[in-house]
């Protein structure tokens, strides 16, 4: 057993939820490694407006030992199983990016280039329908997959909707169980070494130090260890994401029951999101203040409610982009201090959730070294890049013109990375592989078709088939697919059930 004098000194300042989620997974994860102790003050408010999540968000509480359906019940939470896009590509279109794979691939060739052959041929559903995920959102139709990846009826994940706020506080309880120390009070002063420039300690506004090894710094945007103390730089990508605004407010849940998917509707400056949970819906307009007012945004924001408020609007400000470095000295960031990602695709959470995996799997001894700080960053970075491309794909793919802001995004100059992603894709209908991070190719085709880009050719092996057979297929497929979503309970019954 390690003694607790060898342990590492882990101070994570903030106690939002990047905070709690760092602080309970390193002294759950690496308990014999890490002292953990947390500084918030409950005069700061955090950022949370209503969270969207990725199924990656299971596999993090599953891991923290955390019971699904106490989770679920503490933060009103109901399940996910894709995001449905609306107006994106043109006015009137809609499509759901769903947590799963489109059929399956036949002798190496993925099931998308049979597809396209077919619908170039006219004779073909929509690529939804073959689907699970798709199919079951539609339906309003939800159980949790049995995990047999051969079989294409559970050939889906699931995410949750849930509140926000009460998320930090949950994992605060759970935190503090298992040994998390915390402290109240704001920083005044960050104490540094002379010679290193290593913090050595933050000092509190009642006059208390607290010393450590190792800074978290999950303060938000205010970023007051990386930003602050360390001086690293900001790396804006507002020239490619211009949202830089929100307001928010939840509404009364409309009759009808609650629906199994996150909704993003496109707006004249930006974008709107309906996230439903047990209790309410969350609302939200992102949105470009070089496009509209804040006034003018609010307005359309309340008017476009299904229901009269439950709050008063909140005003939200960022920038996209992220830190050049996410671990500086002895000093890493998680969470909105390290970068910002609007909120189209949900990944918020999945970024502190990627960078607290990273932090254990570089877990440093009582002194940093670069091999700690540059295996870290360079998977940070390669995440938050191809975040970045993925998310400006949703804007850029599109042939509105009926504004100044889809103006702008339709026509702008986009980063290297995703113009080639994009033309491999336009000439082949080939997505770009990797094996690890977020958004594979299922994700990138549902884009992609969703929102008009369809490619002229495909893999040639897929012209091999004899059509009437192909044809065979597709429909046994799509009916395997139904009749499975047909047995499902509605979500209602399915949110009962995981009670």
């Amino acid at each position: 057993m390690v003694s607790e004098d060898l342990k590492v000194r882990v101070v994570v300042l903030g106690g939002g939820t990047a905070g709690w989620m760092t602080a309970a997974a390193l002294v759950t994860l690496i308990p014999r490694a890490a002292e953990v102790h947390l500084i918030e003050s409950e005069e700061i408010g955090i950022v949370g407006v209503g969270e969207a999540t990725l199924p990656h968000l299971r596999a993090f509480i599953t891991r923290l030992g955390i019971d699904e359906a106490a989770f679920m019940a503490q933060t009103h939470a109901t399940f996910k199983l894709g995001i449905e896009f609306r107006d994106f590509g043109a006015i009137g279109d809609r499509y759901i990016h769903p947590f799963g794979t489109y059929g399956r691939p036949l002798k190496g060739v993925g099931f998308h280039h049979y597809w396209l052959r077919r619908h170039h041929e006219g004779a073909v559903r929509p690529i939804g329908d073959y689907s699970t995920g798709v199919v079951a959102a539609e339906a309003r139709r939800f159980v949790r997959p049995a995990g047999d990846a051969d079989d294409i009826a559970q050939a889906y994940g699931y995410a949750y909707q849930f509140d926000a706020t009460r998320f930090a506080p949950f994992l605060r309880t759970h935190a503090e169980a298992r040994g998390v120390k915390r402290s109240e009070g704001k920083v005044v002063a960050v104490e540094r070494d002379a010679q290193t420039g290593d913090v050595t300690a933050l000092r509190l506004e009642d006059g208390s130090r607290v010393e450590g090894d190792l800074f978290v710094d999950c303060s938000g945007f205010r970023a007051l260890l990386i930003g602050g103390a360390m001086e690293e730089a900001w790396e804006d990508w507002s020239h490619w994401l211009p949202c830089d605004r929100a307001v928010a407010a939840p509404c009364a849940s409309p009759p009808g029951g609650i629906e199994p998917y996150t909704r993003a509707t496109a707006m004249a400056a930006g974008w709107r999101w309906r996230i439903p949970l047990t209790h309410r819906v969350g609302n939200g307009y992102v949105y470009s203040s070089a496009h509209v007012s804040d006034a003018a945004a609010a307005d359309a924001f309340v008017a476009a409610l299904e229901g009269p408020p439950l709050a008063e609007p909140r005003l939200l400000r960022f920038r996209a982009g992220r830190r050049r470095r996410s671990w500086v000295g002895n000093v890493l960031s998680v969470g909105l201090a390290s970068g910002f990602l609007e909120p189209l695709e949900s990944t918020s959470l999945y970024l502190a959730q990627m960078a607290i995996t990273q932090l254990i799997e570089h877990f440093p001894g009582r002194r940093v070294t670069d091999a700690d700080r540059d295996g870290f960053n360079a998977l940070v970075d390669m995440e938050y890049d191809r975040i970045r491309d993925f998310l400006i794909l949703h804007y850029h793919a599109t042939t509105r013109d009926d504004s100044p802001f889809w103006d702008h995004v339709r026509t702008m100059a986009v980063p290297d990375s995703l113009a080639a992603k994009m033309a491999l894709w336009r000439q082949t209908a080939q997505v770009s592989h990797y094996r690890h991070g977020l958004f594979l190719e299922p994700s990138w085709i549902a884009v992609y078709l969703g929102q008009g880009i369809v490619p002229q050719g495909w893999d040639p092996r897929a012209d091999l088939p004899d059509a009437a057979a192909l044809d065979a297929a597709l429909a046994g497929l799509h009916e395997r697919i139904a009749a499975a979503v047909a047995a499902m309970p509605d979500h209602a019954a399915g949110l009962a059930a995981a009670a």
